[in-house]
């Protein structure tokens, strides 16, 4: 199905596929330039608080911007795309940024244009590269269940710097993860503790705002782009149990503690 820009079509989440379909995203008047992103320098002063939220936010904002503001609207069962960004494999040079993605965790030959290599923890791993996040905090990873098992295995460390909580425990705010399953569950499948790990595979998107009614997030290789997703939360501020993104995990971010 190809996504037109002027209606919002209710379509089932790839998260890792090249489009067969041709589709025209509208280009950006003056594309920001792709620039390699270094990690900042440690530094011996403490940072202000919330330094390592904001860096996050902002290193993920900065990617969306450059990728032409895809957006995915999910309201219960329903998933609409009011506007369509540019793609991994539109050109050589958004094709090229993945790249530097795929460099994070040690594949130095991908590119956009190995579309049918999901790139989505990749970019979370490259964010949390340029954000200055210590590796042994977040380690660096191609698949996300790498990463969450790591932060499953510490979840009794009262140091821990990320935690996780099942989305009935715990209501995310910005510099959070937010994890999806990629398996097919029902509402009541959805875990109330914990799990010893994941096996199956997995979806992280780090959050960037919320209001306590909406929470938007913004993730790598959703829709073939780097996307913001917004979503309605339940009454009381949880994440919601959502067919095309089913919601199973939060990693709380206590960096700036």
């Amino acid at each position: 199905m190809v996504p037109m820009k002027p209606l919002s079509i209710v379509l089932v989440l790839a998260l890792a596929a090249c489009e067969s379909a041709p589709k025209i995203p509208v280009q950006p008047e003056e594309p920001p330039q792709a620039q390699e992103i270094e990690p900042q320098a440690d530094s011996s002063e403490s940072p202000p608080l919330g330094y390592w939220k904001s860096r996050i936010v902002e290193a993920a904002n900065a990617e969306w911007v450059y990728f032409d503001r895809q957006t995915v609207v999910i309201d219960g069962d329903e998933e609409s795309i009011p506007h369509v960004g540019i793609w991994e494999d539109d050109d050589h040079e958004h094709s090229d940024r993945i790249n530097q993605y795929w460099r994070a965790v040690g594949k130095y030959r991908l590119t956009g244009y190995d579309c049918r290599e999901p790139w989505s923890a990749a970019f979370i791993s490259w964010i949390m590269r340029v954000a200055g996040v210590p590796t042994d905090v977040f380690p660096p990873s191609s698949a996300h269940r790498y990463y969450l098992n790591h932060f499953l295995a510490n979840a009794q460390d009262p140091f821990a710097a990320l935690i996780p909580h099942t989305i009935q425990q715990y209501k995310p705010t910005p510099g959070d993860l937010i994890c999806a399953t990629r398996s097919k569950v029902e509402p009541q499948e959805v875990m109330e503790k914990l799990p010893d790990s994941v096996n199956s595979g997995a979806h992280c998107d780090i959050v960037v705002e919320t209001d306590g009614r909406t929470l938007q997030a913004i993730g790598g290789n959703v829709r073939n782009s780097v996307s913001r997703t917004v979503l309605t939360l339940s009454p009381d501020g949880h994440l919601q149990y959502s067919s095309p993104r089913p919601w199973f995990l939060i990693i709380e971010n206590r960096l700036d503690r």
